[in-house]
């Protein structure tokens, strides 16, 4: 499916993610790009030039893999520059990267290379054989030399793969590429309210909107130093601090994972600037002693102004976004005073409107559905891989993309964030689709019907709690099937979608149309926890 030409210019004309990469190289030859810094080896510097010169070597040894326009490479990896390296080398011969959840079970992983139909994958030691086995028959496999954000002592090793430094190849063997900005250039899976995570296509120049937007609306200088420690996998990491770190020209610090330890300690060592927090993390860093000083001048958060903020002399300013908008929608102001644990105020590079069920706007207090209006394949997500339906029903009959978030509106327009769609979770970070887990906890015989919720859990925000009828009568069933369930959760998801628990129940409070009443079952779990 290719996106319909647009009817007007946009910012991109005649650029991709290459041009992006080298111009910066030319001007900022020398200047510190990427900072690896393991937590069991040296660290490593690559300045501009340096970068752009080994995303030539790995694009050279994807072409003679057979990689070319068009194609998918699956990349399966913790944080580490190999990621980086990959995913740019990619965007450099026209193919497309396709980079998923380190922590994705087998299940996940098979279905997510065969349903993108990748023709290879780079990995790490430690997941090469849980990759060689997903992937589709003929595909080549690249595995790093290390395994960033696993502990030393994991002492598994991989029986399939060439080593990743195969894929270093002579740069002069790659042909110069005419710039197409409305090309693929990525996929994420994101959980959606389906039981199956949905393929989300960026083109080139939603990744260029990334990058430009998430630098003004964070006030990047080419001064800054940008602590990133979130997965790359996600759009937090990879547009709102990777790619808007190169269209500023300034140094991205790039982390394994999140520690908590060592969170104070690299940051006054590298003297960062900027980084994005999650709750998750700053909920850990209240176990932690901080500097007097430092060198942090904002953080970006899902809230702006949260309390912490005194406690750590730095100014967060809020935002909302997703993977389909790459940007804010919703953000704070670097400069200005926000509005306490508001998400911001309407960015003005979207539409931003907020309904009622029957989709007049709401007034101020009230709360409504948020939509976000802007240019597919610029501002916008290209499409869902594969599913078209999914992709045209991702927009209201005039156009606006239905994010599935509730919101509030206040009188000094600032905006606040309600909840999500409540068949989704939001567990240590990470989106979770209750329909995922119900798709696996169907799949046992026994259970009849199952009904998956969110309960509040002091540092990973939310936990999923599963509750499930079985055929016949329940004390007929085994005492251990609420253990086979979670065994089974374990098998086929990644480790954070796994229920906190499972319980056999008699039967479901229902709704219209004998659906099941979940908020009824949230309000069971408040209650216990009350």
């Amino acid at each position: 499916m290719t996106a319909p030409p647009l009817p007007f210019l946009h910012p991109f004309q005649g650029q991709d993610i290459p041009n992006l990469l080298n111009g910066q190289a030319r001007q900022r030859g020398s200047h510190p790009f990427i900072i690896w810094h393991p937590f069991e080896d040296e660290a490593h510097t690559w300045t501009y030039m340096d970068f752009a010169y080994d995303v030539e070597r790995v694009a050279a040894g994807l072409l003679e893999r057979g990689i070319g326009a068009g194609d998918r490479v699956l990349i399966h990896l913790d944080n580490c520059p190999e990621l980086l390296l990959t995913w740019f080398a990619c965007s450099r011969i026209g193919a497309t990267g396709v980079t998923t959840n380190a922590r994705s079970s087998a299940d996940e992983l098979s279905y997510f290379a065969g349903h993108a139909g990748v023709s290879g994958a780079v990995t790490q030691p430690a997941l090469a054989d849980l990759v060689a086995h997903s992937l589709p028959s003929g595909c080549w496999l690249a595995v790093t030399d290390h395994d960033a954000g696993v502990p030393a002592d994991v002492g598994r090793r991989p029986s399939s793969g060439d080593a990743f430094t195969a894929l270093f190849g002579d740069p002069q063997t790659v042909p110069t590429r005419f710039a197409d900005p409305m090309a693929s250039a990525g996929i994420q899976y994101t959980s959606g309210t389906t039981s199956r995570p949905k393929g989300v296509v960026w083109t080139h120049a939603n990744a260029l909107w990334g990058a430009r937007i998430n630098a003004e609306h964070e006030d990047l200088r080419a001064e800054d130093i940008h602590l990133c420690y979130l997965p790359l996998f996600h759009t937090n990491a990879l547009a709102y601090s990777v790619l808007a770190s190169l269209w500023v020209g300034c140094t991205c610090v790039l982390l394994p994972q999140w520690s908590t330890s060592r969170f104070w300690r690299l940051s006054q060592y590298y003297r960062c600037t900027w980084t994005s927090m999650v709750w998750f993390c700053l909920n850990a860093l209240s176990t932690t002693e901080a500097p007097e000083t430092h060198h942090y001048r904002l953080w970006g958060n899902a809230m702006c102004s949260p309390p912490q903020d005194a406690l750590y002399s730095v100014k967060t300013m809020g935002w909302w976004g997703m993977t389909e908008t790459i940007s804010h929608g919703i953000v704070g102001h670097p400069h200005l005073k926000n509005r306490p644990m508001a998400i911001g105020r309407p960015a003005p590079e979207y539409g931003v409107s907020i309904e009622r069920a029957d989709g007049t706007p709401t007034e101020a207090g009230e709360i409504g559905d948020l939509k976000i209006l802007g240019v597919r394949g610029v501002s916008l997500f290209k499409e869902y891989l594969h599913n078209p339906e999914a992709t045209e029903a991702a927009y209201d009959d005039k156009g606006w993309f239905i994010t599935g978030d509730q919101v509030t509106l206040h009188e000094d327009g600032f905006i606040s964030f309600t909840g999500r769609d409540k068949d989704m979770l939001k567990i240590g970070g990470e989106n979770v689709a209750a329909a995922e887990i119900e798709r696996v906890l169907l799949e046992l015989p026994e259970i009849s019907e199952a009904a998956v919720v969110a309960r509040k859990h002091d540092m990973l925000e939310e936990e999923a709690v599963a509750f499930v009828l079985v055929h016949g009568e329940p004390k007929a069933i085994d005492a251990d099937l609420p253990d086979r369930a979670l065994s089974a959760c374990r098998a086929k998801l990644a480790d954070f979608k796994v229920p906190a628990e499972v319980r056999v129940v008699d039967e479901f409070p229902r709704a219209t149309l004998e659906k099941v009443a979940k908020a009824q079952l949230r309000i069971l779990l408040e209650s216990e926890t009350a």
